[in-house]
């Protein structure tokens, strides 16, 4: 098995954003190096200042250096076939792998992290970056942060990990099922192992444990790891990425569970990197009242935390076409309905039907709403033997949900409700359930209110 050790400096962090300065490899058969190539590269961009201060590598000294296109075949031709080896390799990787492909390379080397591996042969030290690691093992650096002098200390240290038993870790992380060639630098193969293969809510972590992202899986082991499996360049993907420290998470019963937790979580938690779900919606509702002459009326208000509604939406235009429908079909007053917020004239207050009559209409269009509001459980099964997963549609709006036993008979919602907790509702987990539901009508119980 070949090696390429390898080590580059750039103008920043990020493959698609910046250009490499600097490269050097060295070609090792598992017991010495074989080859060896380094090159300045002009990235065609200004290096920063402080980059230069790091590096020692300025514009004037990378003007005459060639261009990244023309030493990529022979790059790629060192490259191929090995195995890609360098400390904290995804970030090395990912700018080779770009620079490559816009050169028209397409590299697809296994990976092999240093920072990784001397968590396996050397656990319990303070730090694993270079530099700690080094001194910690006694191993000199020459040339610190220049490609040649890192790459070099890396292949002193890769030496000193063979000679204490790492290639049995070796063997292990290049498996094609081990995960170790394609999660972030800090996040620990341990929570990718835990992670089942069943619905459920994932959560990823920073550094100081808050939760920076919030998604659903139909299955949470492909899911998750899904995120790391691809190179892409994208500062913000990368950004994202490399501040995954942990990952908890919640398993479910079925994917629309997922959806529902998902969804009220993002609201609740309102992570770093969620994006969809994260406008807040404006919410209407409809109320009724009694004015002081004895008239029952109809109003369009935003939702009220401590007021009972008739209906809610998300839309303004969505209640008000629905309460004109009400106003047309039951000869409802549009001025005691708010649709017409002209005063009353003297005329008009004439021709209104007395209370007890236009009452009786009101309550009419009320019971009417009623009726072609549907409650309804979606039953399906649960995590455990002898539950069932429960969710509740009342008037319909989502209730809420929750696991119910097996032999609990749906006979009404008020026994319902003190089995399952209270979610808040939204279009999305609405419509999900609506479409859930007509997909699987054999899983829809209608109840009585």
């Amino acid at each position: 098995m070949m090696y390429a050790i390898v080590d580059i400096e750039t103008t920043g962090g990020y493959a698609s954003a910046h250009g490499i300065t600097e490269i050097a490899v060295f070609i090792h058969d598992g017991a010495r190096v074989v080859k060896r190539f380094e090159t300045l590269i002009n990235p065609q961009q200004d290096i920063p200042r402080y980059i230069t201060a790091l590096t020692g590598i300025s514009n004037e000294m990378v003007e005459d250096a060639p261009l990244f296109d023309e030493i990529a075949d022979k790059l790629f031709e060192l490259l191929e076939g090995t195995v890609f080896v360098a400390h904290n390799v995804n970030f090395d990787y990912s700018f080779i792998r770009h620079h490559l492909k816009q050169s028209g390379y397409d590299l697809t080397s296994k990976k092999l992290c240093t920072v990784r591996l001397g968590r396996r042969v050397f656990p319990g030290l303070p730090s694993y970056s270079l530099g700690n690691l080094c001194r910690s093992l006694k191993i000199d650096i020459e040339h610190r942060h220049r490609a040649g002098g890192d790459a070099k200390a890396t292949v002193k240290l890769f030496e000193f990990m063979l000679a204490q038993g790492a290639q049995a870790h070796i063997d292990q992380m290049l498996r094609k099922t081990s995960a170790e060639q394609w999660l972030p630098l800090n996040l620990d193969k341990a929570f990718i192992d835990k992670l089942p293969g069943r619905p459920g809510v994932y959560y990823f972590h920073n550094n100081k444990d808050k939760i920076i992202y919030v998604g659903k899986a139909v299955n949470l082991k492909k899911r998750v790891s899904s995120h790391f499996t691809q190179n892409d360049p994208d500062p913000k993907r990368q950004n994202f990425i490399r501040n995954v420290y942990k990952i908890s998470y919640k398993q479910c019963a079925t994917e629309l569970e997922a959806i529902v937790l998902e969804s009220t979580e993002i609201k609740r938690l309102w992570p770093r990197y969620n994006k969809s779900q994260k406008q807040p919606a404006q919410r209407f509702a409809l109320y009724s009242f009694e004015d002081n002459r004895g008239y029952l009326r109809l109003a369009i208000d935003k939702k009220k935390k401590n007021l009972p509604s008739l209906y809610n939406f998300n839309l303004l235009h969505e209640g008000l076409v629905m309460l004109r429908k009400m106003v047309d079909e039951f000869e409802l007053n549009a001025k005691l309905c708010f649709l017409d917020k002209t005063p009353f004239s003297q005329a008009e207050q004439q021709e209104l039907d007395p209370p007890p009559l236009y009452n009786s209409k009101f309550n009419k269009a009320i019971d009417s709403l009623t009726a072609s509001l549907p409650t309804f459980a979606l039953v399906d099964e649960g995590i455990r033997e002898g539950e069932k997963l429960c969710l509740l549609v009342e008037r319909g709006n989502f209730w809420g949900m929750g696991y119910i036993p097996e032999s609990f008979s749906l006979a009404s919602t008020a026994e319902l409700k003190h089995l399952l907790n209270p979610y808040a509702d939204n279009d999305y987990i609405r419509n999900s359930i609506y479409s859930f539901a007509e997909a699987n009508p054999d899983k829809k119980i209608v109840l009585s209110h």
